[in-house]
């Protein structure tokens, strides 16, 4: 066996254990939480609808986009708290 095929294994090797750590790290993130991301996720798209509705609401969709930032917030605090700890 020559000196560069086994370094060239052992290279492989390597890369391919890397990619299965990150492969596993990413879905773990991707799984990490389902409820409150996929709240995260509703609240951004309502925040994204509330800010293409008409501005003449009387005060009412500037508060909704307020809180719903406020919740957003919130959603986030409680995940990283979560990883966290």
């Amino acid at each position: 066996m020559s000196t560069l095929s086994r370094r060239n294994r052992i290279f492989v090797a390597c890369v391919l254990a890397l990619v299965f750590l990150a492969g596993g790290i990413a879905g773990r993130l991707s799984a990490d939480q389902p409820h409150m991301q996929a709240a995260l996720e509703h609240l951004r798209m309502a925040k994204g609808e509330l800010e293409k509705a008409d501005e003449d609401k009387g005060g009412h969709r500037v508060k909704a986009i307020k809180h719903t930032n406020e919740a957003i917030e919130q959603v986030e605090k409680g995940i990283a708290f979560d990883r966290h700890h």
